[in-house]
């Protein structure tokens, strides 16, 4: 028993661990980038609160209602056209801004301007809306009824045309499909053509040129189109034997925008629309060119003349467009059917 004690000591269950080599002063410790890279990135990325999670009734509500305050260019005028208050479409928006996570506009004494991040919203809603109104009409087609919405983008002042063939295709839709709702959009054909590529407008009419790619076209009718001034122009009550190309070249003129390379006056001023270009003729200080059509009404109260038809008459042939390849959609395709 007394041998026992006094023998060595008994091993530690685990040895003692070495002592670490002192470091070189000029030693630094070893950073992983890969271990630092993802909370650098974590720094960068959104809050989670601003992901979107899956889309709702809600927000194709507000989506709408954005578009269209960006339509308006404001919330007041967006107001009065959704008949709803300034201050709901103020909510609205909102809302919207809360639940995408990012700021769509800038609104205040500066006027209404969207962000760079609302333009990208902007165009996404567009599309998102297009294919949303695509898939109502396959389905309305499944079932072989007239349903759904027929979105047209027409040039102005095309009402007053003898032809009438836009209007007849419309009262032919209107009997055979009495729940489709149409929806008419005045504008410059290029805003039309990109309209009809973007899948906003489901069909464009607009002057005859080489289509953009992407579109099919087909001719409706030609239209037929006059050099005018207004009743207090200089040139009103010149007899016609003395109004000449080189006396005609000294007057100011009004084209609509793009302004042509070739005009036979000097194009001091430019309209979007022909609409634009009647106002400035009236103002007597303009010469410009107008659809025979449109101009008839203010001939006949001797607001206006035409100036040398012998020499200044021209025909623009008018145009119908859709998308290239669009999905079918019953309701464009009766209307396609009626137009020609």
């Amino acid at each position: 028993m007394g041998t026992r004690g006094l023998g060595r000591p008994a091993s530690p269950a685990f040895p003692s661990p070495t002592p670490p080599k002192p470091r070189p002063e000029c030693a630094q410790p070893f950073i992983s980038v890969k271990s630092e890279l993802p909370n650098l990135q974590a720094k960068e990325r959104l809050p989670m609160a601003a992901a979107l999670p899956a889309l709702t009734d809600v927000d194709l509500r507000l989506l709408r209602v954005f578009l269209t305050v960006v339509a308006c260019g404001g919330f007041s005028a967006a107001a009065v056209e959704l008949n709803i208050s300034r201050a709901a479409v103020s909510l609205h928006m909102a809302d919207l801004e809360q639940r995408l996570g990012l700021s769509l506009c800038r609104r205040g004494r500066a006027g209404f301007r969207l962000s760079d991040d609302g333009k990208a919203v902007h165009e996404a809603a567009q599309r998102l809306l297009a294919a949303a109104e695509s898939f109502r009409g396959e389905i309305h087609a499944l079932h072989a009824r007239l349903r759904g919405t027929l979105t047209i983008g027409i040039t102005d002042n095309l009402v007053t045309l003898p032809h009438m063939r836009v209007t007849h295709a419309l009262r032919g839709l209107k009997e055979r499909g009495p729940d489709v709702h149409v929806a008419i959009r005045m504008m410059p054909p290029p805003d039309i053509e990109r309209g009809v590529l973007d899948g906003r407008l489901h069909i464009g009419v607009v002057p005859a040129t080489r289509p953009l790619p992407g579109l099919l076209a087909f001719a409706l009718y030609d239209e037929e189109a006059q050099l005018y001034c207004g009743a207090d122009h200089p040139l009103f009550a010149v007899p016609e034997a003395e109004i000449t190309p080189a006396r005609l070249a000294c007057y100011d003129m009004v084209a609509v925008s793009p302004a042509p390379t070739t005009a036979p006056a000097r194009v001091t001023a430019t309209a979007s629309d022909r609409e634009g270009v009647a106002f400035l003729i009236l103002t007597g200080c303009y010469l410009g060119q107008l659809p025979t059509h449109m101009a008839r009404q203010w001939v006949a109260q001797g607001r206006m003349r035409a100036l040398r038809p012998d020499l200044y008459r021209d025909h623009v042939a008018f145009q119908a467009v859709i998308q290239k390849g669009a999905r079918p959609n019953l309701v464009l395709e009766t209307f396609l059917a009626l137009l020609k």
